[in-house]
Order: structure tokens, then C-alpha cells, then sequence
């Protein structure tokens, strides 16, 4: 990583090391909003009486809303900022996230609730894109691994909702009025840290990225961050997998109470954010892809514990899947950002083929599950890590550039 080049300057430092503190925050937020509705997932399946098939198809129009609002997201941010990206992202995350309580609760309409959930995650993919891009900007200001942490902050911010939730869970209170609840607290806390992000002229411009010939057209057609998206498409599918199922798998495969399984959950976000809080150390002294492809097995012996367990080892499996898969996702922003200025294209184009992840991944499960149970359906996570082993190269940084290996 180079020295940051406002170095010399306590001023413009001092901007940064307050973006830091700001981006922490909205991963802390955004975590905590996707945490929220996947803690009570096993909840509204049971409200609307579903099959793991229909659960599949409701999770799958949620994650068209991902399909949607991922793509255009770095478009918007080079337009209007980062900040406002994520404002917009924010309040629509909130508004789905509301109208899905009432949706699936006194209403049990599971369009309804399809509609709203869709709302929810193309608010969630706006706003990860943008302060992705963010986070990128503020690790090249300042020369340090900062996304692993970044990363962990999002997860610290599950695992405190997922506990939350879970003791939410064993009081009997209901989904509905704990997401609205949740709603108001949640964005006003994002308004408030967002203040602080670096100025918007700092950030990648549109402009910018055309005059150096990169949009994300050109992006799209790139090898290496094709590559570098199907690690992350892999990384995604193993994350998200564990965030929409295994609190169902737990309850379903082990006949565990609910609130077991929500710990079951906890577990695996527990050990994902021990994951990215260590792994910045871990870069520095081995590397990207050594890390990675360590830590990647290692996710794939935990999935198999989970499945082929007993339920003590499937609490052991659920916090290696955890730490294995942490890195993914953030490592893989950190590649496609090694060129600041071809930032914003690039994470937007990376980020939409992880996505795809949770395009395919919901009615796939969903589909084994109705075959098979929820529990083996998990298989196909080891499986599918292969993938990502043999794309791993791209992750190296081009050796024109001075990113860290």
C-alpha cells in the first residue's frame, strides 16, 4: 500500500482518519440492516406458512432488488456522491424493511412482502456499492489495509443484531414491530455518520474514470476483473448461503428451537468478523492469495461440518465457515479498487457478479431443500469454492501498480 499522499498535510489527514471513523460506521449500519430481516427469517417463513421452495422464490425476487440497485449504483455515486448514495440506498432499505414487517405480519401477503423485500435490497445494494467505493477512497488516502476492517465492522454490526434478535426472539416479540422499530433508530444513525465522509470532490469521478478510458462497459470486458467478480460471486455465495439458511437448517436438520438457530447464525457472524478483524495482519505478512486460499478451504471443511454434524459440531463448522469466508468479499473490492481511478466502475461491476450469488443461490437452496432438507442442500457450498480456488490469481495486483499483494 502507498504512503498516503496527503501525508504531509495534518489538515487533509485529519479529513481522512474522521472518513474512517464516518465509512466504519455505515458498515456497522448496513450490516445491522441486513441482519434484522435475515435474524427473523425463520419467522416470517413460519407467518406465511412456507415451503423451503417458496421461501427460495421470495428470498430470489429480494434478490432481484440486489440485480437492480447494484448496477447503477457506482453510475449514481460518481454523480451525486457517495454520501447521497448512500442516504438513498439507506431510506429505501428502510422503507422495504418496514412495509416487510407489515407485509408478512398482519398483512400475510407474501407478494406484498416480495415487493417490499425487493425494495429492501436494491436499498441495500446502493448503499453497499457507495460506501464500498468510500471505503476505497479512504484505504488510498490514508495507505493502510483498511477494508477487512471495514468489512468486520459490517459484520460486528450482524452479529450484535443477530444476538439482538435472538433475545428478541425468546421474549415473543413480534417481526413487525421490531423492524419498525429498528427502521427509525437505523436511519438516523446513517445520516448522522455519513457526515463525516471525505469531501466529494476526493472521490473517483465519472469524469474522471472516462477521460482514463474506464467506465463500466469497459470494465465488463476486462479478464481480470471478470476474474476477480467470480471469486467474489463464489465468496458471496458461501457468505450469503450461511445468512438466508442456516438459521432454517439448524432448526429444520437438528429439530432445534428457533433461538438456537438464530445462534447458530450468530455463530457463523461472530467468527466472519474475528475473520476480517485479524485479517488485515494476515495480508501483510502473506498476501492476498496465500490468505485467501487458506481461508477458503477452511470454509469449505466448515460447511461440511454443518451438514454432516451433530449439532456441537455444527456450531463448530458454523464458526469455521465464518472465519474461512470472511475475506472474500473484501479482499475482492480492495483488487478491483488497485487503481483509484478506475475505482467506481470496477467495484460496481465486481459487486453486481457477487450479487448474482443471491440471484442464484435462494431458489437453488430452496430448491435442494424441498429434495433433500435445507441441511444436505448446504453441500454444494464446498463444492462451489473450487471455482474460486482456481480464479484466485487474479487477486494479485497488477505489477504496475503499488497496491499490496
Amino acid at each position: 500500500m502507498t504512503a498516503p499522499t496527503e501525508q504531509t498535510d495534518p489538515g487533509e489527514r485529519r479529513v481522512g482518519e474522521q472518513a474512517k471513523v464516518a465509512t466504519a460506521w455505515v458498515f456497522v449500519l448496513a450490516g445491522a440492516t441486513f441482519a434484522t430481516w435475515a435474524s427473523r427469517i425463520p419467522d416470517v417463513r413460519d407467518s406465511l406458512g412456507l415451503a423451503p421452495g417458496q421461501l427460495g422464490l421470495l428470498l430470489l425476487v429480494g434478490s432481484c432488488g440486489s440485480l437492480v440497485g447494484l448496477p447503477l449504483a457506482g453510475w449514481v455515486a460518481s454523480r451525486i456522491g457517495t454520501r447521497r448514495t448512500v442516504l438513498l440506498g439507506a431510506s429505501l432499505a428502510i422503507l422495504g424493511l418496514t412495509g416487510a414487517g407489515l407485509s408478512a405480519g398482519p398483512l400475510h401477503s407474501f407478494w406484498l412482502t416480495a415487493a417490499c423485500l425487493f425494495v429492501t435490497l436494491a436499498g441495500i445494494g446502493q448503499w453497499d456499492v457507495a460506501m464500498n467505493i468510500e471505503g476505497a477512497q479512504v484505504e488510498h488516502r490514508l495507505g493502510r489495509h483498511l477494508m477487512p476492517k471495514f468489512h468486520a465492522a459490517f459484520s460486528g454490526g450482524t452479529v450484535g443484531t443477530a444476538l439482538l434478535a435472538a433475545g428478541l426472539v425468546a421474549v415473543g416479540v413480534p417481526f413487525a414491530l421490531h423492524f419498525a422499530v429498528a427502521a427509525v433508530l437505523l436511519l438516523g444513525c446513517v445520516v448522522l455518520a455519513s457526515r463525516a465522509f471525505l469531501p466529494r470532490e476526493a472521490t473517483v469521478s465519472d469524469s474522471t474514470d472516462e477521460a482514463v478510458g474506464s467506465s463500466p462497459a469497459r470494465a465488463w470486458r476486462e479478464p481480470r476483473t471478470l476474474l476477480i467478480g467470480l471469486v467474489m460471486l463464489v465468496a458471496a455465495f458461501t457468505e450469503g448461503t450461511a445468512n438466508d439458511w442456516i438459521s432454517v437448517a439448524f432448526v429444520d436438520g437438528y429439530h432445534l428451537p428457533t433461538w438456537a438457530g438464530v445462534l447458530g447464525f450468530a455463530t457463523f457472524l461472530t467468527f466472519m468478523t474475528i475473520g476480517r478483524l485479524v485479517g488485515a495482519a494476515m495480508l501483510d505478512r502473506w498476501g492476498r492469495v496465500p490468505v485467501l486460499r487458506a481461508m477458503l478451504v477452511g470454509a469449505g471443511v466448515g460447511s461440511l461440518l454443518v451438514v454432516f454434524g451433530t449439532p456441537l459440531l455444527a456450531y463448530l463448522g458454523a464458526a469455521i465457515w465464518g472465519f474461512g469466508v470472511s475475506l472474500g468479499f473484501p479482499v475482492g473490492v480492495s483488487a478491483a479498487s488497485d487503481e483509484p481511478r478506475h475505482a467506481a466502475a470496477r467495484v460496481s461491476v465486481v459487486s453486481t457478479i457477487a450479487y448474482g450469488a443471491f440471484l442464484a443461490g435462494p431458489p437453488a437452496l430452496g430448491f435442494l431443500g424441498d429434495h433433500w432438507g435445507v441441511l444436505r442442500a448446504l453441500g454444494v457450498v464446498s463444492a462451489l469454492l473450487l471455482v474460486a480456488l482456481v480464479a484466485l490469481p487474479a487477486l494479485r495486483p497488477p505489477r504496475t501498480g503499488s497496491a499490496p499483494e
